[in-house]
């Protein structure tokens, strides 16, 4: 089990043991409610292999067959499936037909067949401040900040992690500029005197987010084509720490 796995099998039986709710869940893996009540229902039903990568070992298989492909037409085009937006689809293809399929696959093969995606007009919610986790490790807020902080120096920048349920210091380092070096650090002091978090709270700099997040087109994502993820990025995903993004 990877790293990343053992973190997803760590929040579902939270979410098990009633620790955390779906919606709290689904924001620390950076999964859907949906995703999240359906990885419960799996290890539920059968234990924690259920979490562990259906393809590893396997030679990925990219190609639908025709069969699949018109079974997928004919579910869209019945009354139980007409009015659900392509989204929704998937996950329901895969909950209730045993259909696993991507996104990308789904929306090619319905606009092939000139079906388009309903859309829901629905009215803005207002929003609401965003509700601390229940327990320390869940979430961490990092951020760094220049300030003249000694009188008579020049200015520094300190970087810090402040623990989202507790309101807890967990590390603090000073460097001249913000830089990834001050991050890795303050990770470095939570892990070892905190143990590894369940995911992270950043801001949109370039350390965590990859300049061309967001600037894919519809025609390459639906290519298959990603962005690559930053040192830092890479790094967290090695040892199963999710950055969520402001």
């Amino acid at each position: 089990m990877t790293q990343k796995e053992m973190t997803r099998l760590r929040v579902i039986n939270q979410t098990i043991d009633k620790i955390i709710t779906i919606r709290e869940a689904a924001e620390l893996l950076n999964l859907s409610e949906r995703q999240v009540i359906r990885l419960k229902k799996g290890v539920l039903k059968e234990g924690p292999a259920f979490i562990i990568h259906k393809n590893r070992g396997r030679k990925p298989q990219h190609a639908l067959s025709d069969e699949l492909k018109n079974t997928i037409i004919n579910l869209k085009k019945s009354e139980k499936y007409c009015d659900v937006n392509f989204n929704h689809f998937v996950d329901l293809l895969m909950e209730n037909e045993n259909i696993k399929v991507s996104y990308s696959s789904v929306y090619r093969i319905l606009t092939k067949e000139g079906i388009s995606s309903p859309r829901k007009h629905r009215k803005r919610k207002a929003h609401h401040r965003r509700k601390r986790m229940p327990q320390k490790g869940m979430l961490v807020q990092i951020d760094a900040s220049k300030h003249d902080w000694i009188d008579g120096l020049p200015p520094f920048t300190l970087h810090g992690a402040i623990d989202d349920a507790t309101g807890e210091i967990l590390a603090l380092f000073f460097t001249q500029e913000e830089c990834m070096e001050g991050y890795f650090e303050i990770i470095r002091q939570i892990i070892t005197n905190h143990g590894v978090p369940l995911s992270l709270y950043s801001d949109r700099h370039t350390i965590f987010v990859s300049p061309n997040d967001g600037k894919l087109s519809i025609e390459e994502q639906l290519a298959g084509k990603t962005v690559n993820l930053t040192q830092f990025g890479r790094a967290m995903e090695e040892l199963g720490i999710n950055i969520i993004k402001a």
